[in-house]
């Protein structure tokens, strides 16, 4: 492995750590952005600051079974990472941005107007779409295996 790699495996494995700090139950979801070297945000899945800090409501399926939906004001955790560092001194522009999981298309939308050069992944979610935006918008995508 080179040096490359094992800075990305550090870095995923920071954002698989900070994913445990979700409160969501059905998944936890973590992400860190890095620029020159440094992690300058970081976030993690969950409701809006004054918010009831639980992720997910209990509703019934087709067949009268209930099961845990994630309610609307969840954020995801790359929105959260974005957005603290909006709030703070540092420029996302050019930065790397390490998720737990793929982004979906709203958080791809975000990923590109951050000026984010470059995302990378561990768990692939279903929904590619927001992977194909990323790729559009000439941003590089990179899946980072970690060994268990």
């Amino acid at each position: 492995m080179n040096r490359d790699q094992q800075f990305s495996v550090a870095y995923m494995k920071c954002a698989i750590s900070i994913a445990e700090l979700s409160r969501c139950e059905r998944a936890k979801v973590g992400a860190i952005i890095v620029k020159d070297g440094n992690i300058i945000s970081m976030g993690y899945n969950g409701t809006p600051k004054g918010f009831d800090n639980s992720c997910e409501l209990e509703v019934e399926d087709e067949h009268g079974q209930l099961v845990l939906q994630t309610k609307s004001e969840v954020l995801h955790a790359e929105a959260n990472a974005i957005t603290k560092a909006a709030k703070s001194t540092y420029s996302t522009d050019g930065a790397d941005l390490f998720c737990t999981h793929s982004c979906c298309f709203q958080c791809s939308k975000l990923i590109v107007q951050a000026g984010i050069k470059r995302f990378f992944y561990s768990n692939q979610y279903r929904d590619t779409s927001g992977l194909e935006l990323l790729r559009k918008a000439g941003i590089e995508v990179i899946q980072v295996e970690i060994e268990d």
